[in-house]
């Protein structure tokens, strides 16, 4: 196992455990307390790694020609002038802000994708059925799918050979817990799959290929094979606020943004 492996192994355990005590939180307010911690963190992260001396400076020089539009309306050479300048100062407050952003991007990046796991997607309905899809590398031998005790499944696989795939229907009964196996005469490969009403962690493909795992850490990388990866389409899931329901991410931003707002200026922190 790659250290890169173990990292990501590490990550998908603590957002599990750490998501798991907000499981009887309404889904806004947890988020909204993740998003906040986040906007905390990347403040206190940006106030460390940039030159929060430079950035003040270049927030004062913006406002002065900001006042500049309102003071010369009718100079018109000036006001040209003003906007060439806050083009250039801004440029360079990108560049000043370059190195935060770029520490902070992968974090930030992998924080997403476990959030998705949690608040993008809702375990199958029970008594619904679902689609279970396998990424095969060749299809000479045709492997058998066994659900977990709570699921059945009700189809033999449907082969689209072009693209080297298996599908399989099956039907939760109830609230389940467990692992598909995909049964081959030399092997096992699982993947695990949740049914019910309770939001929870859920890991929606396992995959072979460690670039994909990025996007997938929910589960251990599958073992080189013929297996590229298993999913489960599980149902979309959005987070509600009264009688409107929002993307996960639509919360998420508009809390991380507008909390890094207020904040700012109390820890002191130049953007």
């Amino acid at each position: 196992m790659s250290l890169l492996d173990g990292l990501l192994g590490a990550t998908a355990w603590c957002a599990r455990h750490g998501l798991s005590l907000t499981a009887g939180w309404p889904p806004a307010a947890s988020l909204a307390l993740i998003a906040v911690l986040t906007a905390l963190g990347m403040l206190w992260a940006i106030g460390r790694l940039s030159d929060q001396a430079a950035i003040a400076a270049l927030e004062r020089r913006v406002r002065a020609h900001l006042y500049e539009f309102r003071l010369f309306a009718d100079e018109p050479a000036l006001i040209w002038r003003a906007q060439r300048e806050l083009l250039r100062l801004n440029l360079r407050r990108l560049r000043l802000m370059l190195r935060p952003a770029l520490v902070l991007a992968p974090p930030t990046l992998l924080l997403l994708v476990h959030l998705d796991a949690y608040y993008g997607h809702a375990p199958l309905a029970p008594g619904a059925a679902a689609v279970v899809t396998v990424q095969m590398r060749s299809l000479s031998s045709l492997p058998r799918l066994e659900a977990p005790a709570g699921m059945v499944v009700e189809t033999p696989p449907v082969r689209l050979a072009p693209e080297g795939q298996l599908s399989w229907r099956l039907r939760p009964l109830g609230e389940a817990s467990g692992r598909l196996r995909l049964v081959f005469p030399d092997g096992v490969v699982e993947k695990e799959i949740e049914s019910g009403r309770r939001r929870r962690y859920l890991s929606l493909r396992r995959v072979s290929s460690l670039a994909q795992r990025l996007w997938h850490p929910g589960e251990p990388r599958l073992a080189g094979g013929r297996v590229e990866w298993i999913e489960v389409r599980y149902p979309p899931a959005g987070v509600r606020l009264g009688s409107v329901e929002l993307h996960w991410l639509v919360w998420f931003a508009a809390v991380a943004l507008g909390a890094g707002w207020l904040l700012k200026d109390r820890l002191g922190v130049s953007l």
